[in-house]
């Protein structure tokens, strides 16, 4: 009731104009940590507030408050008008074309083993047991066990009656094991480290959570007993949680609108893509299928309604390799006369929707994963993001894992360490030369995602089978 009484007194004190969206969000934190058999500190955090678009004439404001009373409300309406009146002097688009949302509605995560299920005592326990796993060997110098629970919840609001709810769970948990011998030192992580997933504490499960506990620790001993990886141009055969990066760096933000129009030019870059490619560009080979879609209950993006209220559908945007689409929401489409997708989106509320993408998915083909292996004469498999490095326009990159294993005549052999790649992403996906089944599918995500000026951090979802490309520069070294 709290979010419809505020929404009450906005709409009782907003002044007449064109059209006005008000965003209500709810956000809250708590993260546990154990390290070293040692409970650290809880963290609980909760942000709560407002914000404001309105247009009039041929200008539009914001404005974003967290003092969600009277007072505070007439106030940010105030600033968000005098934003209209300046802008109204210095628009880049004509705001009349800005379509409105049309249709009210609700999401809620679905949970079936709710944060609370589990008590405070019995999560501490479960990190602690988690710990006695990771430490297996003297050579393990340092290792801890975390676990985050986040709820949001938002209302948006519109002065034509829409009204959307939404409500959010997400679950972040995951390990870390540091092995050292001598002047040798590797980390590997599991249980989820790094990544998300909407849902309860059942979402553990999908994670290995805490049943790989022991394996992370084996695998960070066999690093630093392992030889480096070989420098050579080779088959690479991706695992799906590097896949996430790779999906992220190279089609994710390449082909967000805004940048393309040149929004992020002097904060995070540009693009290697054009306006005219769309339509026309092979981007990867006939095998990548890729889609913005926000369907998979459990995966990090999934929602109803972008923050603009506009409803979200899966759209292909890469289709048998063909660009089709740049992932871009209803202001940035106007501005360059293309298609896109319901993914204007803000990581709190005071920030405004901008281009994000949401969840961009490689679609499965029909590989296994030991057809994938067999496929292979000389080849590396690579798995866990360790290090990236990409340029401005996201097009030449070189990434470092945690882990790989030698591909030798269709054989997966020996672990090296330190495995590397690098490649461009105007040739890279062309390279693709097998696309794992649903055997091989997993739903990853990160939390965090910076864009924006000022910065947004937000969460991305990305699920993939995993992939094998050919003529890949590989090599070894941190």
């Amino acid at each position: 009731m709290e979010n419809q009484n505020i929404l009450q007194l906005f709409k009782n004190i907003v002044p007449p104009c064109d059209f006005w969206s008000l965003r209500l969000v709810d956000d809250s934190e708590e993260t546990l940590c154990v390290r070293e058999h040692v409970v650290q500190p809880p963290t609980m955090s909760r942000s709560y507030g407002a914000h404001i678009t309105i247009m009039q004439g041929r200008g539009m404001g914001y404005a974003a408050t967290n003092e969600l009373t009277q007072a505070g409300l007439t106030n940010a309406i105030k600033r968000a008008l005098n934003w209209c009146e300046i802008s109204s002097h210095n628009n880049i688009l004509d705001i009349s074309k800005i379509m409105r949302p049309k249709k009210s509605g609700s999401y809620q995560s679905q949970v079936t083993k709710p944060w609370v299920q589990l008590d405070l005592n019995d999560k501490i326990q479960l990190l602690q047991d988690i710990n006695k796993h990771l430490k297996i060997h003297d050579c393990i110098v340092d290792w801890q066990a975390d676990l985050t629970y986040r709820r949001t919840e938002m209302l948006f609001a519109t002065s034509d009656d829409i009204e959307i709810n939404q409500q959010f769970y997400y679950i972040t948990p995951g390990y870390q094991a540091v092995a050292n011998k001598d002047s040798q030192t590797q980390f590997r992580t599991g249980g989820g480290w790094g990544t998300s997933r909407q849902g309860g504490l059942e979402q553990l499960l999908s994670f290995d959570f805490p049943a790989s506990a022991n394996q992370v620790a084996e695998d960070a001993i066999a690093l630093v007993d392992a030889q480096e990886c070989p420098e050579d141009t080779m088959s690479l055969l991706l695992m799906p949680n590097q896949m996430m990066l790779q999906i992220h760096e190279s089609i994710g933000h390449p082909l967000e609108l805004d940048r393309i129009l040149g929004d992020e030019r002097n904060y995070a870059g540009t693009s290697f893509v054009t306006a005219d490619m769309f339509g026309e560009y092979q981007y990867g080979s006939e095998l990548l299928n890729v889609t913005s879609n926000a369907i998979l209950a459990e995966e990090l993006a999934s929602y109803a309604f972008d923050d603009e209220g506009t409803p979200s559908e899966q759209q292909y945007v890469i289709q048998n390799g063909k660009l089709l689409r740049p992932l871009g929401g209803v202001m940035s489409q106007i501005r360059a006369n293309l298609p896109g997708v319901a993914n204007a989106r803000a990581c709190d509320w005071n920030r405004p929707a901008i281009d994000r993408m949401a969840n961009l998915n490689v679609v499965a083909g029909d590989s296994t994963f030991t057809e994938l292996v067999a496929s292979i004469e000389n080849g590396v498999l690579m798995d866990s993001n360790k290090s990236w490095s990409i340029d401005d326009s996201r097009n030449k990159f070189q990434f470092g894992c945690e882990f790989a294993r030698i591909i030798k005549n269709g054989t997966l052999k020996q672990v090296v360490r330190n495995p590397n790649y690098r490649g461009i992403s105007a040739n890279f996906w062309q390279s693709l030369s097998a696309v794992g089944d649903d055997s091989t599918f997993e739903v990853w995500g990160t939390p965090y995602c910076g864009k924006g000026e000022p910065n947004q951090m937000i969460h991305v979802g990305h699920a993939s089978p995993a992939c094998v490309f050919d003529q890949v520069d590989v090599f070894g070294g941190v």
